[in-house]
């Protein structure tokens, strides 16, 4: 129901552009968010924005990444700027009913796109 794309492989200090289009219902009074990991690490909450707007952002990405959702589309993007090889990792979309970083409040998610940042 949820399909991630866009990741690549892309030196250090490029950006990259990670779309998840959403179907088989709306999730336009959802919560999108992205999520990452890394091999050997937790998956961890990158960036989430609610249907009113508001977002949330981990410390790491702030002011690197942004995250937008076009409610018309069913997709929810993540903008990354100024990537740093620490952000190399598969980044999920997920959808859920709270804006929250913990990846049990997300009820769906997509199957992942790898994004390797080089040095």
């Amino acid at each position: 129901q949820l399909q991630a794309c866009g990741g690549g492989l892309v030196q250090a200090g490029g950006s990259l552009r990670l779309s998840c289009a959403a179907s088989g219902r709306t999730f336009s009074s959802y919560v999108l968010g992205w999520f990452r990991q890394a091999p050997g690490k937790e998956r961890e909450f990158v960036a989430a924005t609610a249907w009113s707007g508001r977002t949330l952002y981990d410390d790491s990405v702030k002011g690197r990444f942004t995250i937008s959702r076009d409610n018309a589309k069913n997709t929810v993007y993540l903008q990354m700027n100024s990537l740093k090889p620490e952000d190399t990792a598969v980044y999920y979309c997920a959808a859920g009913r709270l804006l929250a970083t913990h990846r049990f409040s997300y009820d769906y998610w997509g199957q992942g796109t790898l994004v390797t940042v080089s040095s």
